[in-house]
């Protein structure tokens, strides 16, 4: 066996395993507004704030505005993700007008354009950390983190070898340029809740 076949092998015994957490999870009495996540081979239940949703839906808006109704913008979809056990529900992920699902039927990861996190206390650590590892190895172009905290929007752009190479923070208020990315186009914070 060759290390490629080697690789693909745990990759299948990762996503069976992913399967098998998630269908465990669908069975059990998850509370109403929370979204699960693997992280890591971890399982993680946050809750949805309204600033959080808030924030969703102001990201959200412009690029239904600027890719219409029907583009896939999906919102805590479960998609799979390099690493070892990641299933993450991105807050929101713009995938390519070309995207195709799986043999599973699941969105692929490197189909995704743009994704957006916005901070939940509990979980921050994941999306600085883990997930933001996870998109760059995915080759996401662009990963933006909205900090309801900090008050900042902090860009990813520019992935190469597992990491972003170019970040852009913005304070609450300024605009988040990405007119020079797959997106084209400009976000306006100046309504984004602070929490």
């Amino acid at each position: 066996m060759t290390v490629v076949d080697d690789r693909i092998a745990m990759a299948e015994v990762d996503h069976q395993s992913l399967d098998e957490w998630f269908e465990r999870l669908e069975r059990m009495p998850v509370p109403e507004g929370f979204r699960v996540e693997i992280v890591e081979g971890s399982v993680y239940m946050t809750p949805q704030r309204d600033i959080h949703w808030n924030i969703i839906r102001r990201i959200a808006r412009p690029l239904e505005d600027k890719y219409g109704m029907d583009a896939p913008i999906f919102s805590d979809v479960r998609m799979d993700f390099p690493g070892h056990q990641n299933a993450f529900c991105p807050d929101l992920a713009k995938l390519r007008d070309s995207a195709t699902k799986d043999e599973e039927g699941r969105w692929r990861c490197d189909d995704i354009e743009f994704v957006a996190e916005v901070i939940s206390q509990g979980t921050a650590a994941n999306d600085y950390g883990p997930k933001k590892t996870a998109y760059a190895e995915a080759e996401v172009p662009v990963y933006l983190i909205v900090d309801p905290y900090q008050g900042r929007c902090h860009t990813f752009t520019d992935p190469k070898d597992g990491d972003y190479i170019t970040q852009t923070t913005v304070p609450f208020g300024a605009d988040v340029n990405l007119t020079n990315t797959p997106l084209g186009l400009t976000l306006k914070t100046t309504d984004f809740p602070r929490d």
